[in-house]
């Protein structure tokens, strides 16, 4: 852990005190961002390289294209502030003494039993006297639905009050806790969950009787401490979910350190995050004492399941022909295209979906709203080719994805080979462990000199293949 820590403590006095100064001036923060982001596409030009996305929007796609649990073959690392203290894990979900309509709620979700992190993490979250938890592991081993679990588990229904909190750092983030607790519960009628999230109001005067709460710090900090419609000192469970990037996102540290401050000592605390670098964890020593600290390694991204190739093409339109003669002679379950501009990337849709194939079309310009739909329907497959820019290079894994194509190779602002960008672009193939394929498409003495560059950084053979030799395709995609 880096010596220097981020003084989270300070910022949240601050806050306090401007608080106390300012009580009836709501920024509207959303609209302030919808500005600033206009601006900035306004600035952009048409063939400019598409921006990446926000931390927040990569954990929501990855959310969202990611349903099934990932297998992982790292193990677990587990530190523990008391050595002496046993440590439990469990093989399956009965042997957590759930109710048995969570039990049933569980395999109705199609977890038949629990992923590496669950069935480590359980047993300590269920135990009672109740145990404080940081846990770090990637977006698709099973954290949400371990915390869900133990929200739900905690909620005594005889009292009609707010007990269990969870804040995630968007509302979109929320949504998607929000509807695994829904789902869990399902047969549990009587728990009651009600998301404190941007469009949601209530009157002054009310009194929230609903058992869950998820939403965002803001909203919480609202409905606590200026209308007083529930009671912080009453919450026996609280999540900060998505820790590494509500400290990537502006207000949010020093508003979930206020609701910090107003818990109960008793209450349990479950941190939950994707990376585990210093400043998160400065950040968690604060909200978690005495924790047990479980982390699960990430799965390195890695050419050695991927077969390079390199297709040699006049123009453009070369490198469309090419795709095409490829995309006709072997079985493809599903591809990604990469382009460096929106604009080259928008002109390929078109035409695709022009000669009759079924193409989703993500770029950095789409709403979250619009961006959720894309990446649903292809996921669905429904559409069987996702062409994009770099918008989706990075931490997004689509399982059924066999062959990424790099329409543009990567270059950062010197027009030099961005071997990183390359690496996260066809990592999105060939993931734990399956084999994949990745064509790079050149037009240009440039863009030899980019795949030379890029086949040097990695000591990996990228193979010439011959895109109008029709024996040659199907053979690497045998």
């Amino acid at each position: 852990m880096a010596s220097a820590k981020v003084d989270w403590g300070k910022f949240a006095e601050e806050q306090d005190e401007l608080a106390s100064k300012v009580t009836d001036i709501n920024l509207d923060q959303k609209s302030k961002e919808q500005k600033e982001t206009t601006a900035n596409d306004d600035s952009k030009s048409d063939d400019g390289a598409d921006g990446q996305i926000s931390p927040a929007e990569k954990s929501l796609l990855q959310k969202i294209i990611r349903k099934g649990l990932v297998e992982t073959t790292k193990d677990i690392e587990v530190q523990r502030k008391d050595p002496s203290s046993p440590l439990y894990s469990v093989k399956s979900f009965e042997a957590l003494s759930l109710k048995p309509e969570l039990l049933k709620g569980v395999y109705a979700m199609g977890f038949n039993a629990p992923s590496k992190i669950q069935e480590t993490a359980l047993p300590t979250l269920l135990a009672d006297p109740p145990h404080n938890m940081i846990a770090q592991s990637q977006s698709g081993t099973g954290k949400t639905a371990a915390f869900v679990l133990a929200m739900l588990s905690r909620v005594d229904t005889t009292k009609d009050y707010p007990q269990v909190l969870a804040l995630s750092p968007t509302y979109e983030l929320a949504i998607q806790t929000g509807e695994v607790a829904a789902k869990m519960s399902r047969f549990c009628p009587e728990i009651k969950l009600k998301y404190a999230v941007r469009g949601e109001e209530i009157p002054r005067g009310t009194k929230i009787t609903d058992h869950i709460i998820i939403g965002t710090p803001g909203k919480v900090l609202d409905w606590a401490v200026k209308f007083k419609a529930f009671n912080l000192n009453k919450i026996s469970v609280f999540v900060l979910d998505e820790a590494d990037v509500m400290i990537a996102t502006q207000g949010h540290q020093d508003q979930c350190i206020r609701i910090h401050k107003l818990l109960p000592r008793t209450c349990q605390m479950m941190l939950f995050s994707a990376t585990y670098e210093s400043a998160v964890m400065s950040f968690a020593e604060i909200i978690v004492s005495n924790p047990l600290i479980i982390r699960l390694m990430k799965e390195e991204e890695s050419l050695d399941n991927i077969k390079q190739y390199y297709v040699k093409c006049k123009d453009k339109d070369g490198k469309y022909a090419a795709i095409t003669n490829i995309y006709g002679v072997i079985t493809i379950g599903q591809a990604i295209i990469f382009c460096h501009t929106k604009k080259t990337a928008s002109w390929l849709a078109e035409k695709m979906t022009k000669d009759g194939h079924a193409v989703a079309f993500l770029t950095g310009e789409l709403t979250v709203e619009q961006r959720i739909s894309v990446l649903d329907r292809f996921r669905a497959g429904l559409e069987k080719v996702l062409i994009t820019t770099n918008v989706l290079a990075r931490g997004i894994d689509v399982e059924q994805v066999t062959i990424v194509v790099n329409f543009d190779l990567p270059m950062d602002q010197d027009r030099q080979a961005d071997c990183e960008t390359y690496l996260h672009r066809i990592g999105r193939t060939g993931r734990f462990g399956k084999s994949g394929i990745a064509i790079n498409l050149i037009d240009s003495p440039h863009a030899m000199q980019l795949c030379k560059d890029i086949e040097k950084h990695f000591g990996k053979k990228i193979h010439y293949l011959d895109a109008e030799d029709a024996d040659e395709i199907e053979k690497i995609g045998a």
